[in-house]
């Protein structure tokens, strides 16, 4: 039958699989670990299973780390997600980290760039987060960039959400006078394509750089060409595997970052400076994002407005409208209880109240619209601009500057698909 962590080949109906086989949920499937990382259901019955061999049992050194007075200090915030995740040989299957010593046990080269401390607020899959961890988050950051001694931050952290958090630092960490990298990986460590070693190499490079800005490091392109550096409210997962998943919207990378250290700079950027960051982490919780569709009833948004949200962010159509029909006496109800923003889910470009009567419409019922901010950007904006603010007109004058590079001045012409 073969156990946990052996190698075997599973012939069922006309297919055969080799892999390692590895815990199950369902104890009717074997499930397989594939050679290329995926995993495979297989049904038991009217299988045929083979044992060709044991998977060898390896430990994970931990990396002893020594301190040379001759490198920078950098802090690593682990929050969990792929890119600290280990294989079990026990069994084959993809664990996360609990101890960060052991991924830079991993990768050598970062030992040569700085020296590390290494701590874990949390440990979740990103999915798994949430508005309460952002503000954990964000105090650890912060607390580490305020040690004199350290040159700045790096945050792992899972890609599902990570240019959640991104944007939650970035407006949590004011007067930010150094270098916060955020940074994931698309592929585990047992795979050969996996991207984390190199993303926090360049993340290391980032971290030891003059920009002072939150920015997520990662692949450049689908090779190991380089990574580059988006700005951490300008910045969307676009893909659901590649490796250069992560692209700046209506914008530029701050630079691309070679795996020697080399950077090539794209875009202007705050530089780094003296004095603490303040950390400002309340954020409120009753937000939500809604995302329009053609046929949704506005009783989503009713719902919301029963529940004592403070806030909603609609992902409109095209320049930022929803059905007048339906939707109109909601939209009145809504704005006068909360604050309610149109962005769109058309990715690039700005939404604009003023093209179409719908918009107009919309607009003179209080709905606000945020220019070419980025859906997810705007929720994170707007629970963070709810836990500075109650008063109305203060909410929409927060919501509607540029605070952090989140609104674009104007169109960027290379920014568009980059």
């Amino acid at each position: 039958m073969g156990s946990m962590g052996d190698k075997v080949r599973i012939k069922h109906a006309s297919y055969e699989y080799e892999g390692t086989l590895i815990d199950s949920p369902d104890e009717k499937i074997y499930l397989l670990k594939l050679h290329n990382g995926y995993n495979v259901g297989i049904p038991k019955a009217n299988s045929k299973i083979v044992v060709t061999g044991k998977m060898p049992k390896k430990k994970l050194s931990e990396l002893n780390i020594k301190s040379d007075s001759s490198l920078p200090n950098i802090s690593l915030i682990s929050t969990g997600g792929t890119i600290t995740s280990r294989v079990d040989y026990r069994t084959g299957a993809v664990h996360p980290i609990t101890k960060p010593a052991e991924l830079l046990s991993q990768i050598p080269e970062l030992r040569k760039i700085a020296n590390f401390t290494v701590i874990s607020p949390i440990s979740k899959f990103s999915e798994e987060l949430n508005i309460d961890d952002w503000a954990k988050i964000a105090g650890a950051v912060g607390k580490e960039l305020n040690k004199e001694n350290v040159r700045g931050a790096i945050v792992t952290h899972g890609t599902d959400t990570l240019h959640y958090t991104s944007a939650a630092l970035t407006f949590a960490l004011e007067d930010l006078g150094k270098p916060v990298a955020v940074v994931g990986g698309q592929r585990s460590s047992d795979r050969g394509s996996f991207d984390g070693a190199m993303n926090l190499i360049c993340s290391a490079h980032y971290v030891n750089s003059d920009i002072a800005e939150v920015a997520i490091v990662m692949h450049g392109t689908s090779s190991d060409d380089y990574c580059i550096a988006n700005p951490g409210t300008k910045t969307k997962k676009m893909h659901k595997t590649a490796r250069n998943t992560f692209r700046p919207i209506n914008s530029m990378p701050f630079t691309k970052i070679f795996k020697d250290g080399r950077f090539e700079k794209l875009r202007g950027h705050k530089l780094r400076h003296a004095g603490k960051v303040n950390i400002n982490s309340n954020f409120e919780k009753k937000v939500a994002l809604i995302k329009y569709h053609p046929g949704l009833s506005s009783k989503v948004l009713d719902f919301y407005v029963k529940e004592g949200y403070r806030g909603v962010i609609i992902e409109g159509t095209g320049l930022g409208h929803v059905a007048l029909s339906d939707w109109m006496k909601s939209i009145e109800s809504a704005t006068k209880k909360m604050f309610v923003g149109m962005t769109s889910q058309a990715i690039y470009g700005k939404v604009d109240p003023y093209v179409y009567s719908t918009g107009r419409d919309l607009f003179e019922r209080g709905v606000i619209y945020l220019g070419d901010m980025l859906p997810e950007t705007a929720i994170v904006k707007l629970s963070w601009v709810l836990g500075q603010s109650k008063k109305k007109d203060e909410i929409r004058e927060m919501m509607t500057t540029n605070l952090r590079g989140e609104l674009s001045e104007k169109s960027i012409p290379n920014g568009f698909l980059y």
